[in-house]
């Protein structure tokens, strides 16, 4: 695991933990979007094994697709779940007129989990933060 990949399985594991925090909070939205961060720094993660690194979120969805669910070093419906989390980030975030109710929320934040446990065995577990 490169130090790169090691910051962002710590921000992934983080922003879970943020994610279940404003969950019970009943912030349904943002929790739903902290998840999909989860998501995406793990994708980051993974394409940086591969020495790979885009500056878009549509290009690391569209890399991380191609990379790894299609030729099934992750399971493919990770490449799904990313692409979803998107879209309810978009309506936790920028859509007032169509919350994220609980249960969606809380599905995300459960692919999300599953994410960084997919991480953590193929990648290796989130360090630590330093001291």
């Amino acid at each position: 695991m490169t130090p790169e990949q090691a910051a962002l399985l710590r921000q992934a594991r983080d922003s879970l933990v943020g994610a279940r925090l404003l969950e019970t909070e009943g912030l349904h939205g943002f929790a739903a979007s902290r998840a999909y961060y989860t998501m995406f720094y793990v994708a980051e993660a993974f394409l940086l094994g591969k020495g790979l690194a885009f500056s878009k979120h549509g290009a690391v969805h569209a890399a991380f697709g191609r990379e790894f669910a299609k030729k099934g070093l992750v399971p493919r419906e990770l490449h799904g779940y990313l692409l979803h989390a998107m879209e309810v980030r978009h309506a936790g975030d920028y859509d007032p007129f169509n919350p994220v109710g609980a249960a969606e929320s809380a599905q995300q934040i459960a692919r999300a989990e599953q994410f960084l446990d997919t991480a953590q065995r193929l990648i290796g577990p989130a360090p630590e933060d330093k001291a």
